[in-house]
């Protein structure tokens, strides 16, 4: 078997998008989110279902998967490899917009059902060192959820350093499975949960058809264009950092020699406490003379 890389766009919306096998998203939601008895998802409605990406035109936009349970709670599944300016801001908005857009009346608001979005995040986010974090509105003295609508939940992948002999929950497996799947050759054997083995099973690409895996491809070439392009940029940015602080040390080394030579330090012992010749170091003096006289 040769497993996708979950974190692929086409890959990810493929596996937890798919109209024909809502179980998978149905024990992932349940899996993150701890639904268990009443709260419980047994069906679910893919609001943006799955579609290849069109390759030719640029950027392929497959954000996220947006899905609405048999209680018309609201589910945002996303997934970030790299932490971009503005995250918090965007995640709040979006999560507040799904919200609202229930209805269309504001004296409509009691129709309004709880809104739930889970980050899946290649970087670190939070301060909390579980792999899984929720985020709430509560009240600071006392910690009593005081809106209970809204939620946030973040899965930090760099976090999870668990082997597949560690995995004691489904919600370990889950994560195991999105972090290691394209390391990997075979289906953990502890792995007994129907959503989670139909996502492996869709992660195999032996079945995926050849435009599927075109447009794989294409967003991993995209991706590493955008990583090779951010890393000329720093490299620049160490190039032009490095030139201005050397450019610094020696304004800095000059104003010192300057000063040693005008309380009449010879040029030999100038030369020898700054690493330089006693003929730069009289460069150095000519030069300043000329531009006091200019």
């Amino acid at each position: 078997m040769k497993f996708a890389d979950i974190k692929n766009d086409v890959a990810f919306r493929k596996i937890f998008g798919s109209e024909n096998h809502t179980e998978v998203l149905i024990s992932f939601l349940n899996a993150i989110l701890g639904f268990e008895g009443k709260d419980q998802i047994v069906e679910v409605t893919i609001l943006n279902p799955y579609q290849l990406p069109k390759l030719r035109g640029g950027k392929v936009s497959i954000l996220d998967v947006r899905a609405t349970d048999q209680k018309k709670r609201q589910f945002i599944v996303e997934m970030q490899v790299a932490e971009k300016d503005g995250f918090d801001k965007r995640v709040l908005y979006y999560l507040t917009k799904s919200y609202t857009s229930q209805i269309q009346r504001a004296d409509q608001y009691r129709k309004l059902k709880p809104a739930y979005f889970i980050g899946i995040l290649d970087f670190s986010h939070t301060e909390n060192p579980h792999y899984i974090s929720r985020s709430r509105v509560l009240d600071i003295d006392t910690g009593e959820v005081t809106i209970k609508d809204v939620e946030f939940n973040f899965v930090e992948l760099k976090k999870f350093n668990k082997a597949e002999n560690e995995l004691s929950t489904l919600t370990d497996k889950w994560i195991y499975f999105i972090k290691n799947a394209e390391n990997l050759d075979l289906v953990p054997s502890n792995v007994d949960d129907k959503g989670l083995l139909t996502a492996y099973e869709e992660a195999n690409q032996h079945t995926w058809t050849q435009e599927e895996l075109d447009a794989y491809d294409y967003v991993d070439m995209r991706e590493e264009d955008a990583r090779a392009e951010i890393d000329a940029k720093l490299i620049k940015a160490e190039a032009r950092g490095k030139e201005q602080a050397e450019l610094k040390a020696e304004e800095e080394k000059e104003k010192i020699i300057l000063a040693l030579a005008k309380n009449g330090v010879t040029l030999p012992v100038i030369a020898q406490s700054v690493n330089k010749t006693a003929a730069e170091i009289s460069e150095i003096i000519a030069e300043n003379k000329t531009g006091e006289i200019a």
